[in-house]
C-alpha cells in the first residue's frame, strides 16, 4: 500500500520536476548563451535591458538632487558675492564724494589765491568753522583773529564779492556779520564806478538771502541784471568790490526811488573759505583843515 501511494506520488510530482528541470536548462543554456557580435552572456543582456528603467529613473533622482543642492550653493555664493559688491560700491561712492569735496575745496582755494594775487589789498585767508542763522543776528565765526592782524570793521570778501565785515575779535577768531543782516549796509552803485549816479546804501533784509537798495532816483535807468559795486564811501568796504546783480525792480517814479533787490555775489548759503581784507579806509582830514572859514582852536 505504502509503495502504491509513493508511486502515485511520484507520478503526480514528475510534472513538476520535469518542468523544474526544463526551467534549469532553459537558464543554464540561456546562462551560456552569448551575443554574436558583442560576446556577452544574453543573461546579462537581458539583466541590463530589465534594469536600466530603473537606473535611469535613480540617475535623474540622483542628478536632480544633485543639481537642487548646487543650486542652492550657488544662490548662497550669488547672495554673499552681492553682498561683498554692495560694500564695495558704497566705498567707493563714499571715496567719490571725498574727491568731490577735494576738488571743490581745491578750486575755492585756487580762486582765493587768484583773488589775492589780482587783489591790491593785502589779506588773510580763513575757513569758517560756525554759523548762527538766527532771526536778528545772522554771522559766521572763522578760524582767524587779531593775532593774524585783523581788526575790528575789516571787510570779508570771497571770489564771488563781499561777505561782511568783521564785529567781533578774540586771538585766534572772529565773528562776521553778513551783509544779508538787516543792521547791515554797503554804499553801492548800480553800473560802473565814477560814472553811473544809481547810488544807494544797500541793506539786508534779515530774512532771505536778498539785498535791498531804496534810495536811488526813479529818473535813473535801473534794469534786470545790472550788477552792484561798493563805492567805498561807507568807510568800511574798499570801492569796487562785487556786491551782486539786480534780480527785480520795483520802478519809481520823478519824486519817488526805485525798490532795488540784489542777490548777493558771494554764496553766503554756502560758506567754507574767505579772505578779510587788511583794508583800512583812507582817512579824512580835520574839519579845522577842509573848512577854510571855521575858527580854529587853541
Amino acid at each position: 500500500m505504502a509503495v502504491a501511494r509513493t508511486q502515485k506520488e511520484i507520478r503526480q510530482r514528475a510534472p513538476w520536476w520535469f518542468a523544474g528541470l526544463l526551467i534549469l536548462q532553459l537558464a543554464l543554456m540561456a546562462y551560456d548563451a552569448r551575443d554574436n557580435v558583442t560576446k556577452q552572456r544574453m543573461i546579462r543582456v537581458w539583466a541590463q535591458a530589465i534594469i536600466s528603467p530603473f537606473q535611469r529613473a535613480a540617475s535623474g533622482a540622483g542628478n536632480a538632487g544633485s543639481n537642487f543642492f548646487e543650486y542652492i550653493g550657488n544662490l548662497r555664493n550669488a547672495a554673499a558675492e552681492n553682498a561683498q559688491l554692495k560694500q564695495r560700491i558704497e566705498q567707493m561712492e563714499t571715496e567719490l564724494s571725498q574727491l568731490r569735496a577735494n576738488r571743490d575745496e581745491n578750486e575755492r582755494l585756487r580762486s582765493l589765491l587768484d583773488f589775492k594775487a589780482k587783489s591790491e589789498y593785502k589779506s588773510v585767508t580763513a575757513s569758517v568753522i560756525a554759523r548762527d542763522p538766527s532771526l536778528w543776528f545772522d554771522s559766521v565765526t572763522i578760524n582767524r583773529g587779531s593775532s593774524d592782524g585783523i581788526e575790528l570793521n575789516m571787510p570779508v570778501v570771497t571770489p564771488g564779492g563781499i561777505v561782511g565785515r568783521v564785529v567781533a575779535l578774540s586771538p585766534w577768531t572772529a565773528q562776521v556779520m553778513l551783509i544779508t543782516n538787516e543792521h547791515s549796509g554797503v554804499g553801492s552803485v548800480i553800473g560802473q564806478l565814477g560814472q553811473s549816479k544809481a547810488l544807494s546804501p544797500v541793506r539786508g533784509l534779515g530774512s532771505g538771502d536778498l539785498l535791498e537798495m531804496r534810495f536811488v532816483p526813479g529818473i535813473e535807468e535801473v534794469n534786470q541784471g545790472d550788477y552792484v559795486v561798493t563805492t567805498g564811501q561807507d568807510g568800511i568796504y574798499p570801492p569796487g568790490i562785487n556786491v551782486g546783480e539786480v534780480v527785480e525792480v520795483k520802478k519809481g517814479t520823478a519824486t519817488t526811488p526805485h525798490t532795488i533787490y540784489i542777490k548777493p555775489g558771494a554764496r553766503l548759503n554756502a560758506l567754507e573759505e574767505v579772505a578779510v581784507l587788511l583794508y583800512h579806509p583812507p582817512q579824512t582830514g580835520n574839519p579845522d583843515q577842509i573848512l577854510p572859514n571855521v575858527e580854529k582852536k587853541k
